[in-house]
């Protein structure tokens, strides 16, 4: 009997975007990078999900099973070759230019006549009869003592070696024309001539195989007459989400179900790399239903990527699947890296297939480091260069001896240089890769990475644009009504929900602008001013009423004050309540309300106003403490217990910073005041 799996990333297989693969941990726990990659078939046997891989060792296997191998080609129209790689070398039919050609507007002349002319000896040339333009080919000789007017690009006439620039002459009237030019400078033979085959030789390597064809190379295939090119055939890739659970966008989402976002995001990604992708929807949870559908896409596709597993036995059925879709199969299921430790690589009658975690963020960490270099290997394209940038790390960030750890960041500017903040939303999280500038790695026999470490910060794009604005503190749905004009202005605000005291931390090593706290401090009987600290000073915000969040049909709290309420759940074991995380401000009120119980749920601990709605509305379960627009926005009861200051600890180092002076006229407009009142927040 399968056991429950351990790691905290896989604990669930049912989740946003799809659902997990079949999960390794459930059947081992060891760390096996002892083994090597082999050409014969027998390490691909179908029992490798039962080793966990190291990164390097499942990447080796993996590509020993495809490669080397020989791309198909494809003839393509230079208007649809770009960003295509050439498949075999192209060579110049011409001379380029074909033919010799002047540089300047002037005349073609002898060299030999002028080798005495100077400024007190002028050279009197007569003019032949024809003028030469681009697209004219010559008539007459240049003969001696003769000249030919020419525009720049038009071809040598025979005779001449030399142009002479149309300034450096004089024009003289013989008869009443202009039928000769007086020349007062010598020229050297080849003079602004280019000659034919001086760009581009008849019969040299214009172009290799391999090259990325880009605006410059198309340049060079035309300037050779060369209209078609053989480049690599991008690869058909298929793109299958598997789960009853799953609703395409734009469809109504029915109770219980979530909308794809892998089947979308990884056809993207793909898309971005080289493929040529083909989501082919989301299939339920039949083992028939999804063999037939996997046998159709490798019939007509050169690689299938699933997004998650089956339901019963988490993916046990896709590798059954797999066994049976062609040799070697499976080459590695289970890979030493969190998030994305149940990546199944597999590889069926030379075509590859890949089952990625189930999470948003496991998927595109996986797809990303594992499955982007394979695809572009198979469409001719080189290895992503991506920029790095140093930072440095504020707070500790635990990590799991025996995997290689990815940690998205979000960058913003320290007094000392960047600093990488982590993202705390889970591998679960569709916003995460968005909201992130990059990653950095943990590696393998790491345990933590420890405060102040500086690492390597990959970015998600080539260039970083380090925020305009820094917000680092508690959540509040307000704070985006404030932002909102900044945003639209062009400005980039990045705020980051740490909670209060985390906030103020952040303040106080100066790695923020402003940070959003609503703390109260018993001694004093006052919010947030006696946790200010020396370079800070407080910016009165908002006020929020916090209170207890139930369902309206629960009778349970109906005409209770928030004390008598939370004595009223206490008193009921079937009661669960949902928690604040650690740090925040209404974790502070929750715990003196509570004095010292710990019921059912209490450790339940999400982060933000609105995943405590999200729980007491969704059944999961019975109360908790939120903020009054919360409550109402989400249909639910609420029992006012205190109104609180929402305002912000502002670095002073940092006031006059034209970003935070925005952010403090918003606030301060009427716009500001008034969007925040419509949304149920009071005046400070």
């Amino acid at each position: 009997m399968t056991e429950m799996p351990t790691s905290t990333d896989h604990k669930q297989h049912r989740h946003s975007g799809a659902r997990g693969s079949a999960n390794p941990e459930s059947r081992d726990s060891g760390f096996d990078a002892g083994a090597s990659p082999r050409n014969d078939s027998s390490h691909f046997e179908q029992d490798q999900f039962l080793t966990i891989l190291a990164r390097e060792e499942a990447i080796a296997r993996f590509e020993t099973a495809l490669f080397p191998r020989q791309l198909p080609s494809e003839a393509r129209r230079l208007a649809d070759a770009l960003g295509r790689a050439l498949a075999e070398d192209v060579m110049a039919p011409i001379d380029v230019p074909p033919f010799d050609r002047s540089n300047v507007d002037g005349f073609a002349v002898r060299s030999a006549d002028l080798a005495r002319a100077g400024e007190g000896a002028p050279v009197q040339l007569a003019l032949n009869g024809e003028t030469i333009s681009c697209g004219t080919a010559p008539a007459l000789p240049v003969l001696p003592g003769t000249a030919t007017a020419i525009a720049t690009g038009g071809p040598v006439p025979r005779g001449a070696d030399a142009i002479v620039m149309v300034e450096h002459t004089q024009p003289v009237g013989q008869g009443g024309g202009n039928d000769a030019i007086e020349v007062r400078r010598a020229a050297s033979p080849g003079q602004f001539v280019s000659y034919a085959g001086s760009d581009i030789a008849r019969g040299e390597a214009l172009l290799r195989a391999g090259t990325i064809i880009g605006s410059r190379e198309i340049g060079m295939l035309a300037a050779c007459g060369i209209a078609e090119v053989a480049v690599v055939r991008r690869p058909r890739v298929a793109i299958l989400s598997t789960g009853d659970e799953l609703v395409q966008p734009g469809e109504t989402l029915r109770p219980a179900a979530i909308y794809d976002t892998n089947g979308a995001i990884v056809t993207a990604a793909i898309a971005e790399n080289g493929g040529d992708a083909a989501f082919l929807g989301a299939i339920a949870d039949n083992e028939a239903m999804l063999e037939a559908a996997m046998r159709k896409a490798l019939a007509e596709s050169d690689m299938l990527v699933l997004s998650g597993g089956t339901s019963k036995g988490a993916g046990d059925v896709s590798h059954r699947i797999i066994a049976r879709l062609g040799k070697p199969g499976i080459i590695a299921h289970g890979v030493a890296l969190k998030p994305g430790k149940p990546l199944c690589l597999a590889v069926c009658d030379g075509k590859p297939v890949v089952i990625l975690p189930g999470f948003p963020t496991s998927a595109m960490f996986t797809f990303h480091d594992m499955i982007v270099p394979v695809l572009r290997r198979l469409a001719g394209l080189p290895p992503r260069s991506d920029a790095k940038v140093a930072a440095r790390v504020p707070v500790r960030i635990a990590s799991e001896l025996g995997r290689t750890e990815f940690v998205m960041v979000s960058l913003v500017e320290g007094a000392d240089g960047l600093i990488a903040y982590p993202g705390g939303k889970g591998s679960g999280a569709i916003t995460s890769f968005a909201q992130a500038d990059g990653f950095l790695k943990i590696e393998a026999l790491a345990d933590q990475m420890p405060a102040g470490s500086d690492a390597e910060v990959t970015l998600f794009t080539p260039h970083v644009r380090v925020p305009d604005l820094v917000i680092v503190g508690s959540h509040c749905t307000g704070l985006d009504l404030v932002t909102a004009p900044l945003a639209h202005a062009g400005l980039v605000v990045r705020s980051i929900a740490v909670g209060s005291l985390g906030g103020l931390a952040a303040a106080k090593r100066g790695e923020c602008d402003l940070a959003p706290i609503h703390l109260f401090d018993d001694k004093t009987g006052t919010y947030n001013t006696p946790y200010l600290a020396d370079g800070l000073e407080l910016v009165p915000g908002w006020r929020r009423m916090q209170g207890i969040v139930f369902r309206r049909d629960d009778k349970r709290f109906a005409g209770l004050s928030a004390e008598q309420a939370v004595r009223a759940a206490l008193a009921d074991p079937s009661c669960i309540m949902v928690n604040r995380n650690q740090g925040a401000g209404t974790r502070i009120l929750i715990d003196r309300l509570l004095a010292g119980s710990r019921p059912d749920g209490y450790w339940n601990q999400p982060r933000s106003h609105n995943a405590v709605a999200a729980a007491v509305a969704q059944h999961r379960a019975d109360w908790g403490m939120t903020i009054a627009p919360v409550a109402h926005a989400s249909g639910l009861g609420f029992i006012p217990l205190a109104e609180e200051h929402y305002d912000f600890a502002l670095v002073t180092a940092r006031k006059q910073r034209p970003a935070v002076q925005a952010f403090l006229d918003a606030l301060a407009s009427e716009q500001g005041r008034a969007a925040l009142t419509a949304a149920g927040f009071g005046p400070a």
